[in-house]
């Protein structure tokens, strides 16, 4: 865990802006027809225009700049030339380093038209996020910010996914703590001032239960239902939060 001046949130903060112009590109792109290996070349062109570089592209051995999961697929999809149709929904995880300092966020778009309780899983996902954003103060304990989160999802009737969290992120781009998507309040440590946490809700129309495709890297839902996934790099600050990838 890095403990950041606001020096090192400027930089995250650069970084951040660059993950934020993929999503606004992605979401515009991401139209029935169009390949994830178009999407993920949009991605690599705006991370160089950024004068930042991709800390996806072969993290572990991750091949792509951005993790694209579509429908059942929770986080870490691979771009490949699926392509996408009317009533998909997409996962777009991305994130940037600039000058050694780490960003990372996610959104989930709808393709074209999807059912009202697709939509509300999408809309409740996000509205998990900004849950999470808004405890994330200095003194506040994980396990409040994690109950905040995972309470949007009970309200809904929800799975919330256990197995893959939220995390510290700076110098690398998952550091400590965890930072889980559910929590008991007045648990776990406090946030201190200068740290950054990413909040990283995923929540699926089913059960929470996940499986690993042959890829070793596509996380999917158990029971083959939808998934959504939402996140934003928080700076902890006196100020309250800040959010480094809008």
């Amino acid at each position: 865990m890095t403990i950041k001046s606001a020096a090192d949130f400027a930089a995250m903060r650069r970084a951040g802006r660059v993950v934020a112009n993929i999503h606004e590109a992605l979401r515009e792109a991401a139209k029935p027809g169009v390949s994830l290996l178009e999407l993920d070349a949009i991605a690599a062109r705006i991370t160089r225009d950024g004068k930042a570089t991709s800390n996806f592209l072969n993290y572990q051995g991750f091949p792509a700049h951005t993790c694209l999961s579509v429908n059942e697929q929770i986080v870490h999809g691979i771009p490949s030339a699926r392509r996408l149709e009317e009533g998909d929904i997409i996962g777009i995880d991305a994130g940037a380093i600039y000058e050694g300092w780490h960003a990372d966020a996610a959104i989930t778009v709808a393709i074209g038209a999807v059912p009202a309780h697709v939509a509300n899983l999408i809309s409740a996902t996000e509205k998990a996020l900004w849950a999470g954003v808004a405890k994330s103060t200095v003194g506040t304990r994980l396990g409040d910010l994690g109950h905040a989160v995972g309470a949007v999802a009970e309200r809904h009737g929800f799975g919330i996914v256990r197995e893959y969290t939220g995390h510290g992120i700076g110098r690398e781009m998952h550091e400590e703590p965890q930072v889980l998507n559910y929590g008991r309040p007045g648990t776990g440590m406090k946030l201190r001032r200068g740290m950054a946490i990413c909040i990283e809700p995923m929540f699926n129309l089913g059960g929470d239960a996940t499986r690993v495709l042959e890829d070793g890297w596509t996380v999917v839902t158990a029971d083959g239902s939808l998934s959504a996934h939402f996140e934003h790099t928080v700076a902890i600050t006196p100020d309250g939060p800040q959010v480094l990838t809008e």
